[in-house]
């Protein structure tokens, strides 16, 4: 689950003690004009939970409320990534001396906590690591434990930060706290900004909430942002089903999110492209229909792969789930079944007898053909 900067800032910045500079969320022009006139200089920022909204044009300065509303009005209803804007955060200029990068994540090949900092704040932290990698420095910290002052010391060792050393280790500190106390995916500051008065302040913050444990965080999920969403997509939620649509031309229904996602890769290996992500699970007896129907409503699906394997399920039974929406929807688009797992003897032979299609004894052989059906 992604956050909006105020969001993140209100939900998880301020709780964790981190300083920020003073902000006003807004929804129109005019408010963004009255904010900047509590505030005085400022910068004007979209909300949205997508990064590069500088470059989209979504961040901009305004020194007067003039200004400012001409600048919200601007950025109000532009589009960056999949989003409109909305919302805008008006935020109290600084003046900056130094930008630095700093981030909590996990290392999933270390299966540890990893933080990140870098001298060079304000910049895609991908574009430093592929150019410059020395610039980022890297604390992995067992997750039973919290970092030790010396380790987050060495860390900054240096890399002449000065008289800001023992604020941004504090800051440091602080975000590791953020991060674990609130199940975080990735918690990012970018840029941590040392400003001429000495202070060092968070000017951006970008925060990802770990989907297993919204349960767990009452408080901060209502906070999320809503996830942008297709027709197809939305009208999947609408029936429970989790559709991502993408812009290949082999549609996929599989059983389980692992065998889904083995299929994408599979149809990639072969030079094909997945037309989207659609898991129907065990229940896919009483689900077929509703998402064959979204699979085949994606107009660039040229062909289709059904792929069951089943363990408690069996596949006869969701075979069976396939085969009645099969004969309802009437579909064109030629479809290649993998079939596999309890009962696929008796689903291979429903499969054969109703629908006149022989399944593939092997998963890759029935993607082959429907990366070839799709070219």
């Amino acid at each position: 689950m992604n956050f909006e900067e105020h969001a993140a800032k209100t939900l998880v910045l301020a709780p964790a003690g981190i300083p920020m500079p003073r902000g006003i969320l807004v929804t129109d022009a005019k408010g963004a004009a009255d904010a900047a006139a509590q505030i005085g200089p400022c910068v004007v920022k979209a909300q949205v939970p997508v990064g590069k909204r500088g470059k989209a044009g979504g961040i901009k300065l305004a020194n007067t409320p003039a200004e400012a509303e001409q600048v919200a009005s601007q950025i109000l209803g532009m589009t960056i990534g999949d989003y409109t804007v909305e919302r805008l955060l008006i935020e109290e200029q600084g003046k900056i001396v130094r930008e630095f990068y700093v981030a909590v994540l996990f290392d999933t090949a270390a299966r540890q906590s990893l933080i990140l900092f870098s001298t060079e704040g304000g910049m895609d932290i991908e574009e430093v690591a592929d150019k410059n990698p020395e610039a980022i420095r890297r604390l992995l910290v067992d997750i039973n434990t919290v970092p030790r002052a010396r380790d987050i010391q060495a860390m900054l060792k240096g890399l002449d930060l000065g008289d800001a050393v023992p604020q941004i280790a504090q800051i440091i500190d602080q975000m590791y706290a953020a991060f674990r106390s609130c199940d975080a995916e990735l918690l990012e500051i970018n840029p941590l900004a040392l400003l001429a008065d000495g202070r060092v302040v968070a000017l951006d913050c970008k925060f990802v909430l770990d989907d297993a444990a919204v349960y767990r965080q009452p408080d901060l999920a209502p906070g999320g942002a809503a996830n942008a969403m297709t027709d197809l997509e939305a009208r999947g939620a609408a029936a429970g089903l989790k559709l991502i649509q993408l812009d290949g031309n082999v549609g996929v229904l599989a059983n389980g999110a692992g065998l889904t996602m083995t299929t994408m890769d599979v149809i990639s290996h072969y030079g094909g492209k997945p037309a989207n992500f659609l898991e129907i699970g065990g229940e896919a007896y009483t689900q077929s229909e509703i998402a064959l129907d979204l699979v085949l409503s994606n107009p660039g699906v040229k062909s289709l792969v059904i792929n069951f394997c089943g363990a408690f399920a069996r596949t006869d039974v969701m075979a069976e789930g396939v085969v009645k929406a099969w004969h309802k929807l009437k579909p064109t688009v030629p479809v290649f079944f993998s079939i596999h797992g309890t009962g696929e003897v008796e689903a291979v032979a429903l499969v054969r007898r109703e629908l006149g299609i022989e399944p593939y004894d092997f998963m890759e052989d029935a993607i082959q053909a429907a990366v070839k059906a799709a070219q």
